[in-house]
């Protein structure tokens, strides 16, 4: 479920808005983009793998809202983390190499 938007590290540019499939973001002009609808959130990580400033934490599990503190470094480590671990961004290699579920997929058929 999506928890944070950091104001630190948002530029606006409301790319979640527009990635996010159930609308859970609402657009503020000047400023980042408010968590409307957190309980329509599916977890799906489409806002926080668009992100280009890395200024979205997803928490995994999407049952109930999670606390989480900006301020805190291990919030700061999270935010972005999806999109870091698949290889989206700059400076970042992708893993798509590394997933071996063809292979699953080859044998089931």
């Amino acid at each position: 479920m999506i928890e944070l938007v950091s104001t630190a590290r948002c530029t606006a540019c409301n790319i979640c808005v527009s990635a996010c499939p159930t609308n859970v973001f609402e657009a503020v002009p000047d400023a980042p983009p408010r968590i409307a609808r957190q309980e329509d959130c599916q977890t799906c990580f489409m806002c926080e793998l668009y992100c280009p400033e890395d200024a979205l934490y997803v928490a995994p599990i999407a049952d109930g809202s999670a606390v989480v503190d900006e301020a805190e470094p291990a919030t700061a480590a999270l935010m972005g983390s999806y999109r870091s671990a698949i290889g989206w961004g700059r400076g970042r290699q992708s893993t798509a190499s590394a997933d071996a579920s063809f292979e699953l997929l080859r044998r089931a058929h």
